[in-house]
This record gives C-alpha cells, structure tokens and sequence, in this order.
C-alpha cells in the first residue's frame, strides 16, 4: 500500500486538470483493502478514483482518494460455449478487452477504446455501440466501507440502468470495489445493432470477425472523439436524455430531424449530442474549454483549464438547451469539489 500525503491529481484525471489531495492511498493487494479500512482512514471524507477517465475535479479535495491498484485476469470456470472471467480492479479496460478479442472472448468488443479501470466499469454501466457492460456482468466484489464488511452482487443485484447502478445511487460512497466477474461467449455473436457501426463494417469490405468490429470500433470512435493523451477531457460529458413521448414529439415540431430512439413504456431517448449541437454550441470555445468540434458530447480542456472553469462553461452548455429546447442535460462525469 502507498500513501502518498498533498498529493497533486492532474496526472490522475483525464481531463488534465490541477487538483490537490489530502492523501491519496494506492492499494496494491486485494488484501489491503480490509487493513485500510480497519485503521479508520475513511471515516472523513473520501473519494474512490479508478483511472480518472469519468472525473472531474472542480476544485482541491480535503480528504482521502483511494485508488484500487490491483492486477490480475483469471478464468474461473470455462467450457465449449462460454468462460467466465474474474478480473481485478485495478487492470486497465483497454487491457481486458484486449485479451478478450485476442481469446476470442464475444461481448466487449464494441467497448474497445473505452478509457479507465475495470473497477469504475460497474459504477458507470459503460456502454457504447449498442453494448452495455451489464450485458456481461455476472457478479461485482468489494467491500462496503461503513460496515467494513465484504460483498457480492450478482447482476440484478447491481441495479444496473443507463449510465447507472447501486454504486452510483444507494450504495454511492460507500464501496471499494475489488473484483468484477464477467460471462462471455466463446461462439461466435456480434451486435450490430448501431446503424454507423453496420455502415462503416460494409464500407469496410472486411468480414466480420472480432477483429474487424473492434477496428472498426475504434476507428469510428477516433474520428470523433479526442486523444485523451492529447487533448484533456471525459468521453462524452452527457448523458442522452430520457424523456416522456409526448414530450418527444413536442419537440418533433420544433425539429423534425429529431433523432430518437425508444427508451421503455411511454419513453423516448434524445441524443444529447444533436441538442447542443443545434443550440449552436459544436466547436464553440471559451478560453482554455470547449466543446469538441467533431462530437458535440465532449467537453475538452485545450490546455491550462482550471476544474471550475470546465464546470462552468458545463453549465453554459446545459442551460443553453434548455433555454432552446426545454431539456435538462445531465452530466454523465462525476464533479469532485466546490465551485
């Protein structure tokens, strides 16, 4: 275990931004986890950080961040059809999909590309392509940190919904998360479902295989989205907003090229990305923050962005839609600090 005291975090956030730490505490064994806890280390203020890929730091934390280190791919049980996969929080996602198109694991392919740690994935329900991790997942372990005591979800346990789970709502805070196990199939299955996904794989001329959906993945996901070595930002900063059909078609007379897909009874999901672009905002730069020319879902910082200045111009964004379209976007970043 290292602790490292006033650490500085701008190395620790994808968005590239200054932040300092009381402490941040870096776990390298999963059974470390219960020695931290039995020392009282997070009875004040605490924060759990993964890769810094769905994190914003609007200003210094006064307190503890603790980072889950741990490595380790292990299968746990596997046959013909399908291997299940208990992966260690602290291995890259980058990491874990790789292994899995190099095994000819089906399931994560469409997630090729996705920054942060296999921890967060849970937290998060990362999704992307038409693919949700909770498709895969069959159980998630750690610990609760109130009652120090261990725990085991299985899936429907977790809550799992768009951009969401238990970790994220009941049990937020209170979770250091150790291992998650997944179920993948061995026979050969893709979801094609994203129509630019079908398209690009036809224009392509390749067969479709593994390899060629997740090149093709990452191909379309590199032409719009920035290199986050590169550029600072999280991904997509916005939620797609879900939203009654009534609603829905409220706005189909203000904007019939309304893109809109189903999202449950009564329910329609707008993409986020084609509000604010149509309110004006794609490309638009304030300062050392803006929104990403090529995909109008990324906030980026172009260099030298404080935290507070990227959750203001945030706030800009989201209160021009609504000025213009009456939708309320919410952030699918997590925001760490005082404004």
């Amino acid at each position: 275990m290292k602790i490292l005291e006033n650490q500085q975090l701008q190395s620790y956030n994808t968005f590239m931004v200054p932040a300092l730490c009381d402490r941040l505490v870096q776990i390298e064994s999963e059974e470390e986890i219960p020695q931290l806890l039995a020392q009282d280390a997070l009875e004040g203020p605490h924060l759990l950080l993964g890769g810094g890929s769905n994190m914003l730091f609007i200003s210094d934390f006064h307190g503890t961040v603790v980072q889950v280190c741990t490595q380790g791919i292990r299968r746990v049980e596997e046959d013909a059809r399908q291997v299940r996969l208990s992966v260690a929080a602290g291995v890259p996602w980058s990491d874990l999909v790789d292994f899995c198109i190099q095994n000819h694991y089906y399931g994560l392919e469409n997630l090729v590309g996705i920054p942060g740690w296999v921890g967060s994935c849970p937290v998060q329900n990362i999704g992307a392509y038409g693919v949700e991790v909770k498709d895969v997942i069959t159980k998630v372990e750690g610990y609760r940190i109130r009652s120090r005591m261990p725990f085991s979800l299985a899936n429907a346990e977790c809550r799992f919904g768009y951009r969401t789970s238990i970790f994220k709502t009941d049990w937020k805070g209170d979770v250091i998360i150790s291992r998650v196990e997944f179920r993948l199939s061995k026979e050969e299955h893709f979801n094609l479902t994203y129509q630019g996904l079908r398209n690009e794989l036809e224009q392509s001329g390749l067969p479709v295989t593994i390899e060629s959906v997740a090149a093709v993945v990452k191909t379309v996901r590199d032409r719009k989205l920035p290199d986050i070595t590169k550029i600072g930002c999280a991904g997509s900063f916005f939620k797609n907003p879900v939203i009654p059909v009534a609603e829905r078609d409220r706005l189909l007379r203000q904007i019939p090229n309304l893109v809109s897909y189903p999202a449950g009874e009564g329910m329609a999901k707008l993409a986020a990305g084609q509000l604010i672009d149509l309110a004006g905002l794609k490309g638009v730069r304030r300062g050392n923050v803006g929104v990403y020319p090529q995909q109008a879902l990324v906030l980026v910082n172009y260099g030298g962005a404080m935290g507070a200045e990227v959750y203001d111009f945030y706030l800009h964004v989201r209160q021009t839609v609504r000025e213009r379209f009456g939708i309320l976007l919410e952030a699918e970043v997590n925001q760490v600090g005082m404004r």
